[in-house]
């Protein structure tokens, strides 16, 4: 059954619309018709089984017959990350982090990012379509870009992880261990993953005063992007 979205839904008793991209596809790519039956979810759990009442392509109407509701994961992940200077890169996060399964994901502009401006409209719609790629009923919570400062004001995660390994003139002696082993099943997750040009070493203090635990994500030096998924699927792994 084809998933689409629509994040207000009527009752059974009333009718509701697709927008006009969802309808155009419905109607002219998948060429669905009066009477055939679809899925649509409001991103907020709930999956909608549904009848189309109207196969207009700028607005196809249609009727709830059933609603099955997912209940929220018990442990939830968010990676906070600083864009990347080709946004390609970060919109490839944005879609594969949803697919994998991720429940927010902010942005933030660190002392050393090379982009300072981020509009979220078009991760947006990623998003959107990841969710329903991966046919899930919950659309992740994407965060406008602020400072690092800012963010850190924002975190309420139990476990904190910030991505980071020291370097041979820090005057951290500690050696980060690797995410795997530092987070612990079924908690509240929140991981800081840097830009190109890695923390400030102001920022990495600001992070260890407020909570956060250094750790690794393996030997290799990943990618903005790549460290940012990884961090994702390491913590989805400990909950499987």
């Amino acid at each position: 059954m084809h998933l689409f979205y629509q994040s207000l839904v009527a009752s059974s008793e009333s009718v509701s619309f697709l927008n006009e991209d969802d309808s155009r596809h419905a109607i002219k790519t998948l060429r669905l018709k009066i009477g055939d039956e679809i899925a649509v979810t409001d991103g907020h759990g709930n999956l909608h089984l549904a009848v189309i009442t109207s196969a207009e392509a700028r607005r196809c109407q249609f009727r709830v017959t059933d609603t099955k509701t997912t209940p929220p994961r018990s442990f939830s992940v968010r990676i906070c990350v600083a864009p990347t200077k080709n946004l390609d890169r970060i919109e490839w996060f944005v879609e594969k982090a949803v697919e994998v399964g991720i429940e927010r994901i902010s942005f933030f502009f660190g002392q050393h990012s090379e982009r300072r401006v981020l509009k979220l409209e078009r991760l947006e719609k990623i998003a959107v379509a990841g969710m329903k790629q991966s046919l899930q009923s919950y659309l992740p919570r994407l965060d406008e870009a602020v400072s690092f400062s800012e963010l850190i004001k924002t975190v309420d995660e139990e476990q904190r992880f910030i991505a980071h390994l020291p370097g041979v003139d820090s005057p951290n002696d500690a050696s980060p261990v690797n995410l795997a082993r530092a987070a612990t099943a079924m908690g509240r997750y929140v991981v800081l993953i840097g830009p190109e040009g890695d923390f400030s070493e102001k920022e990495i203090q600001l992070a260890v005063a407020a909570g956060f635990q250094m750790v690794t994500l393996g030997a290799n030096r990943l990618r903005t992007e790549t460290a940012a998924l990884t961090a994702c699927q390491f913590l989805n792994f400990l909950n499987v």
